[in-house]
C-alpha cells in the first residue's frame, strides 16, 4: 500500500510544480499511514532526483528508458498504471496541468479508479475519501466523495504550500519497456520560447484589457513586468485583435494559470476571464468602472484610468526596487 506521486521535469529539471506535488502526497500519505512514494519518467541525474526527498518522499522511482522522446500521454498512462500496481498504490497524485489533464481519466479507466480532478486541499476525511475543490470558475466549492478502491487525484497548480520535510529517502533508477505500440504521436520539430518568463511558471502576472484602449499603450505593462520578474498576460479581445500574442491569452478558452499575485489592468473581469485567473492568491485590478466583475474577485483595486494609474505604479515599484 502506498501513494504514488507522478512527478514531471523539464529537459531533466523539476520545477515547484513538481515539489507541491510531493509535498501534497506526502501528507495524504501521512493521512493514511502508509508511504509515499514519487515515480519520474525520463533521464534525470541522481542529484536532481535526490531534491523530492526533501519534501516528504520515502521512496523515488526513476523510470529510463533511451526510446523516450517527449511527452505521450499513452505511453504515460501505461508506465504510470504499472507502476501503481507493482507498488499497490491506493491513491495516485498527479498535477492538474494540460499533461495531468491528459493522463488522469486514462488511468482512470485503466486502473477502475475515481477521479478527483482539480482538487486543492488535503482531503477532509480519509474513510470515507473526501476531496474538496473548487467549482463554477471558483465561485463554489463541492466536496466529492471517491469510493473506488483506487483514488487519482489531480493537484490544481500553487494552491499547496511546499513542505520541507528530509526522509533520506532511497532513489532507484529503473529500466522500463517504453510502450511503443502505446505511441501515436511523433514529435518532428520542437521550438522553445526563450528570453520570456512562461505564463505557467509566473509567479507574478501582469495582465492588460481592452481598458488599455491601444496596443500602443502597452509598454507600462512591460516595464512593470520586467521590474517585477513577472510574466505578461491579456485577456480574449486583446489577443483576438492582434494586440498582444494568443500565447499571452488567459481565461477559460486560454491558459489557466495560478500565480501569487495577478494584476488585472483595464480588464472588466468577464467570466470566462476569470475562470483562468481565478486561482491566484491576490489579485489587483485596475479599471475605471466602479462595478466591474474584476473588483468582485480582487484583493486589492484602484477605481481610475490605467493610462494615468499604471506610470505612476512602474515609478513607485522603480523606486522601491532602486532602479
Amino acid at each position: 500500500m502506498s501513494v504514488l506521486i507522478f512527478v514531471e521535469n523539464w529537459d531533466g529539471k523539476f520545477k515547484k510544480l513538481s515539489f507541491e506535488l510531493v509535498s501534497y502526497g506526502s501528507k495524504v500519505a501521512e493521512m493514511l499511514n502508509t508511504e509515499a512514494v514519487v515515480l519520474s519518467i525520463g533521464n534525470v541525474e541522481a542529484s536532481e532526483l535526490e531534491k523530492l526527498g526533501n519534501f516528504g518522499a520515502a521512496r523515488i522511482i526513476s523510470a529510463e528508458n533511451a526510446t523516450i522522446s517527449g511527452f505521450d500521454s499513452q505511453a504515460y498512462t501505461a508506465v504510470i498504471a504499472g507502476f501503481a500496481q507493482q507498488e499497490g498504490a491506493t491513491v495516485v497524485v498527479l498535477s492538474n496541468n494540460n499533461n495531468g489533464k491528459a493522463i488522469a481519466p486514462r488511468l482512470s479507466v485503466r486502473l477502475k479508479a475515481g477521479l478527483g480532478s482539480g482538487v486543492s486541499k488535503l482531503p477532509l476525511s480519509v474513510d470515507p475519501f473526501i476531496v474538496y475543490k473548487k467549482v463554477y470558475s471558483g465561485n463554489a466549492f463541492s466536496n466529492v466523495v471517491i469510493k473506488s478502491d483506487i483514488k487519482i487525484l489531480t493537484l490544481a497548480q500553487n494552491s499547496f504550500e511546499l513542505i520541507q520535510s528530509a526522509n533520506n529517502a532511497t532513489v532507484s533508477k529503473v529500466a522500463v519497456e517504453w510502450p511503443g505500440d502505446a505511441v501515436k504521436t511523433k514529435v518532428i520539430e520542437v521550438q522553445k520560447q526563450s528570453g520570456k518568463i512562461l505564463l505557467t511558471d509566473a509567479d507574478i502576472v501582469v495582465s492588460g484589457g481592452r481598458g488599455m484602449k491601444s496596443p500602443d499603450n502597452w509598454n507600462p505593462i512591460v516595464e512593470l513586468a520586467e521590474l517585477l520578474g513577472a510574466a505578461t498576460a491579456c485577456s480574449r479581445p486583446v489577443s483576438d485583435e492582434g494586440w498582444r500574442p494568443h500565447e499571452e491569452h488567459t481565461g477559460q478558452t486560454g491558459k489557466i494559470i495560478a500565480p501569487n499575485l495577478y494584476f488585472a489592468i483595464g480588464i472588466s473581469g468577464a467570466t470566462q476571464h476569470l475562470a483562468g485567473v481565478s486561482s491566484s492568491k491576490f489579485i489587483v485590478a485596475i479599471n475605471t468602472d466602479k462595478d466591474a466583475p474584476i473588483f468582485s474577485a480582487a484583493q486589492y483595486g484602484i477605481i481610475g484610468d490605467a493610462s494615468k494609474v499604471l506610470p505612476k505604479l512602474v515609478e513607485a515599484v522603480r523606486e522601491v526596487k532602486g532602479k
